[in-house]
């Protein structure tokens, strides 16, 4: 099983407690990030999550907001964009939500999505940065604590975990609108110690952050934890990123965010130190950024031999990778953007204390080792009509990459793209992340071609199709390679609150055949298939999911799986909402595994992956009293029909149940 948090716009926000008002207006972004937790690397978007919980109860005010405050909405488009700011500016401010209606190409269905996060407001005469008196009176405080308890004993509590086996974390965050944000976040993973051995100052993880934004020419500064994200992600990107989803308007999904601030879980992910952007002129900004942190990993004889990215510190061995040893990082970043181009130059220098001396297996020769790197790019856009151009290009101290994408808005609702991406084998950039089939931009080559249509009333389709291949040898492909990622859906919406979508996706890659030792290298085919129905009357939502696997490899015989799923949310004319949720599953092995997504705690989602044959039953209930308050309960528990035992190693549960429970206080101050 794999648990993803997730935190992207309107992401999986029909399952998440905190919207569940909204949740006629956002299948789109629920069906997007159910592709990608479909993915083998796992995700945290915790911090986008919260800022859309915050987006919500803190609305754009449409009449002065700018182009970049609307490209936060990544279902808006270039031209939608545009429109919308040309309408303002022409016809005055708007009076009513309803006027977007009628903005030239905005549809029924994009007005729906936008609608929960944007208001109309009459323009205040004098917008200046606000005085630290009314930041200290009017400032918004929040404090989210965390706490899950598992009914069963992993084998790693008898002798090698070292703390209990309860998962707690604390969040503490302070937010005066979009002008200031700070706050602690604080975490201990299940079977790490709490303010003992290498805890021994409380909790395993700490994260504090402070970010201001538009004081001024300084339009944003951040302390403490932070996120980078500049071009298309050639060079640096912490950043969320939605990949290949079944909606062209995920595709672009505007990388180009500049400096946010850390507050989630995620112990690898991020910078630590102090960033700025400045305002040189209305068209041109400037961002410089520093960043001292120690990192998990392996160090011998004085050279890194590899880097942990978990964050987990349960054993003696876990706990001897903390804090090995330290990366610095410094760059920056020029931005322009005026009418319809927008250009950008990024560098980035950074450097270990020791000699990073990775382990490498043949498939990894070309990986990134050594001392000091370094990576530099320039991105650029532009819009000539009813066309979007975007691209970057970037080397580092080996390889270089290329990505470009052209997009075209045929009319309301038809949108045409391709995407062309060139990864050299040998480009090193530890912090880059972009489109394609793998997660780094390294050793891949691609071609991506995707058509969206509304062709009839209620129906909306889908279709895709990513030619990629790889130069060099990947993990379990002893040659180089090539494949095929074919994807369709069809969208059928009778009304509101009724809707039922088909999708199919068909993957074709190499593999070595296991027992060969990478001498026999044969290609792998994979269909899967999903049906779900979301009927969702006055105070509550059904929704039935069917699932379909099937995985062969070139004259082997082939293993499939299914599953069927139903879930019922009920919301209760006071303050009370349930969700209860139900699952069958039957694999023949783990490649034909399926995964079938949950509601979770306030700013995660879980997206738990099963093979074999067994049941999943989750129940979530949320009370919200007094305005300032909200607790959260869930349980959930997995009972397999093929096993006496779950898991290996240190995690091994013995016998055939999973069970857990896990809290959540929120306190509003």
């Amino acid at each position: 099983m794999k648990l993803l948090k997730l935190g992207v716009f309107l992401s999986m926000l029909l399952m998440t407690p905190i919207l569940e008002a909204q949740n006629t207006n956002v299948f789109l972004w629920e069906e997007s990030i159910e592709q990608i937790s479909m993915d083998e690397e796992e995700k945290n978007w915790e911090d986008e999550l919260e800022e859309l919980s915050n987006r919500l109860q803190e609305p754009v005010n449409i009449n002065v907001a700018t182009k970049r405050d609307l490209e936060q909405f990544p279902f808006l488009t270039d031209i939608q964009i545009e429109n919308i700011l040309a309408y303002v500016y022409i016809y005055g401010q708007m009076q009513t939500i309803y006027e977007l209606q009628l903005v030239k190409d905005m549809d029924k269905r994009t007005i729906d999505l936008l609608s929960p996060f944007v208001c109309t407001m009459p323009v205040p005469e004098k917008n200046t940065f606000p005085r630290l008196k009314t930041l200290l009176k009017y400032g918004k405080q929040e404090v989210l604590t965390r706490l899950d308890v598992p009914f069963y004993t992993r084998k790693g509590y008898q002798k090698n975990y070292l703390g209990p086996s309860m998962y707690h974390s604390l969040k503490y965050g302070y937010r005066y609108g979009d002008y200031l944000q700070m706050g602690i976040t604080a975490e201990k993973d299940a079977g790490e110690p709490f303010g003992a051995l290498h805890s021994s100052k409380g909790y395993d993880y700490y994260s504090v952050y402070f970010l201001l934004h538009n004081a001024g020419r300084l339009k944003t500064l951040a302390l403490g934890n932070y996120k980078l994200s500049f071009g298309q992600g050639l060079v640096v990107s912490t950043d969320f990123r939605l990949g290949k989803t079944y909606s062209l308007t995920t595709l672009d999904n505007r990388s180009n965010t500049g400096i946010r601030k850390h507050s989630s879980t995620d112990e690898y992910n991020y910078f630590r130190g102090a960033a700025a952007t400045v305002e040189i002129t209305s068209a041109l900004h400037a961002s410089g950024f520093y960043s001292h942190r120690s990192m998990d990993g392996v160090v011998e004889q004085g050279k890194i031999t590899s880097i942990s990215k978990t964050g987990l510190h349960r054993t003696e061995k876990e706990a001897e990778k903390m804090n090995a040893f330290t990366l610095q990082l410094i760059g920056g970043n020029i931005n322009y953007e005026m009418n319809k181009l927008n250009i950008g130059f990024t560098g980035i220098y950074y450097f270990f204390n020791h000699t990073y001396q990775p382990k490498l297996r043949t498939y990894a020769k070309y990986n990134m080792q050594g001392n000091r790197f370094y990576n530099a790019g320039i991105n650029y856009k532009y819009r000539l009509n009813r066309f979007t151009l975007t691209g970057e290009a970037a080397l580092g101290k080996q390889g270089y990459a290329l990505v470009n994408q052209l997009k075209y808005n045929v009319l309301t609702g038809y949108q045409l793209a391709i995407v062309h991406r060139y990864y050299a084998h040998d480009y090193w950039a530890m912090f880059a992340r972009s489109f394609g089939e793998g997660s780094m931009p390294q050793n891949e080559n691609g071609w991506y071609l995707a058509a969206e249509a509304s062709p009839f009333s209620h129906w909306s389709f889908f279709a895709s199709l990513d030619m990629f291949s790889f130069p060099w040898w990947r993990y379990r492909i002893s040659k180089p390679s090539q494949g095929v990622d074919v994807m369709f859906q069809s969208l059928y919406s009778l009304r509101r609150n009724l809707s039922m979508y088909v999708n199919y996706r068909y993957k074709r890659k190499e593999r070595d055949v296991t027992g060969t030792g990478g001498e026999v290298v044969l290609p792998v085919y994979h269909h899967r298939f999903r049906y779900r129905l979301t009927y969702s009357p006055e105070h509550i939502q059904l929704r039935t999911t069917v699932d379909y696997n099937h995985f062969h490899s070139q004259g082997l015989a082939g293993s499939q799986g299914y599953q069927f799923t139903q879930s019922c949310s009920y919301v209760f004319s006071f303050p009370l909402r349930l969700s209860v949720q139900g699952t069958y599953f039957h694999t023949d092995d783990y490649d034909s595994r399926i995964y079938a997504s949950e509601s979770g705690m306030l700013y995660s989602f879980y997206v738990p992956s099963f093979y074999g044959r067994g049941f999943r039953f989750s129940a979530c209930a949320r009370y919200d009293f007094w305005k300032r308050f909200m607790l959260l309960l869930k349980f959930g528990q997995t009972i397999y029909q093929d096993r006496e035992s779950i898991g290996s190693g240190n995690d091994q549960i013995p016998g055939n149940k999973k069970a857990d429970l896990q809290m959540q206080l929120r306190i509003k101050i």
